[in-house]
């Protein structure tokens, strides 16, 4: 489904070369001043988070945006994020994502039908039993809204750990969606067994469900994923030790359960950062997360040897790679006369309760 400010950047940008593209956009920076903030995501390319004012995680991102006081925010991440930004912006700002085809699979796996579907279902199956719904940050804004309405809240994964004790401690049961990998790592972190993690496939026929394991589950997981973080497997940490004796491995907790088990760390991408950051100069740190970011803390950090887990295997969002140094210019040099990001404003009501719950439970 294509965005509700879908714009084309003109080839007459996509002409131009990265040095005159990086020109054009400080320029217009200097002439906005501070009437715009560019918001980067981690996962972007190295020449557009050079020209941001911030970089970080959804969770940052979230933050910073909700405070920030320009009137324009250009979010350079994908269409979920700037929903995000859209819900809990003033309304005298305008959101704008460079790239609207930038888009989340994952958060496309959690269709709003679906969730309503599987709410009902849920509820024939306990009925008077409370359960919290919990949506990951990648999730669509009306799944978001879902969670205000239903006395849920959103997460991300910086504070899931935090969402998990702030659901029990309102209900008996939590439906974590759209990412399973990360409800079962934050499940298996909060102690919950295995017999009490429930799979909820979405594409499975209510017949079909085992209702006993359903009514024992603490935890219902959505069957989603991250494209990125499913790549890696078991046998990449192995090989990685094998080849460099001594190796740090560090991973986001969208990988699945098995990858994260032989991990030395595990965590957010902000997490990641740090924990290569605190690493002493000869290090070597194999990294489970997207390329581009590998890529960039490789370059930062030349006195490490800083590896992409998977080696060849290319583990790169395709959706944060779209925006280009074109369609950041093409954005700044029209956030006048471009249509900004919009989102049905009962969508955003019941959606900035879930993440202001978000905000307040903390990082």
């Amino acid at each position: 489904m294509l965005p509700n400010a879908y714009s084309v950047t003109p080839d007459s940008y996509r002409s131009l070369s990265d040095e005159e593209l990086t020109a054009r956009i400080r320029a217009r920076k200097a002439e906005l001043g501070g009437r715009v903030v560019i918001l980067t995501h981690h996962y972007q390319r190295r020449a557009v988070v050079a020209l941001g004012d911030h970089q970080g995680d959804s969770y940052a991102l979230c933050k910073i945006g909700a405070k920030a006081s320009a009137t324009y925010i250009v979010f350079c991440g994908v269409h979920f994020m700037a929903e995000s930004a859209v819900i809990l912006a003033r309304r005298d700002q305008k959101v704008f994502l460079p790239n609207p085809l930038a888009g989340c699979p994952m958060a496309d796996m959690a269709a709003i039908d679906s969730v309503y579907g599987a709410w009902e279902e849920l509820h024939h199956l306990l009925p008077g039993i409370k359960i919290v719904p919990i949506a990951y940050m990648n999730s669509a804004a009306d799944l978001k809204a879902f969670c205000g309405r239903n006395n849920g809240l959103i997460c991300t994964s910086s504070n899931a750990d935090k969402a998990f004790a702030w659901g029990f401690e309102r209900g008996e049961k939590l439906f974590f969606f759209p990412d399973e990998h990360l409800g079962r790592n934050t499940a298996n972190k909060y102690g919950i067994s295995r017999d009490r993690i429930f799979v909820w496939d979405f594409n499975s026929r209510p017949q079909n469900r085992d209702a006993d394991a359903i009514r024992r589950a603490k935890v219902i997981v959505w069957k989603g994923y991250c494209h990125v973080h499913s790549v890696f497997q078991p046998h990449h940490v192995l090989q990685i030790r094998e080849q460099y004796p001594g190796v740090k491995i560090v991973v986001h907790p969208e990988c699945t359960e098995d990858v994260v088990a032989l991990a030395d760390s595990v965590g957010s991408t902000s997490h990641i950062v740090n924990y290569v950051v605190q690493q002493p100069p000869g290090s070597i740190i194999a990294v489970g997360t997207e390329l581009n970011l590998v890529d960039r803390l490789s370059h930062q950090y030349p006195d490490k040897k800083i590896l992409e887990l998977a080696g060849q295997t290319c583990a790169m969002c395709v959706n944060m790679y779209r925006t280009t140094l074109a369609d950041l210019a093409y954005t700044l040099d029209n956030v006048d006369t471009l249509r900004p990001m919009s989102v049905d404003e009962d969508v955003t009501i019941h959606a900035r309760v879930a993440l202001e719950r978000m905000l307040a439970i903390g990082g």
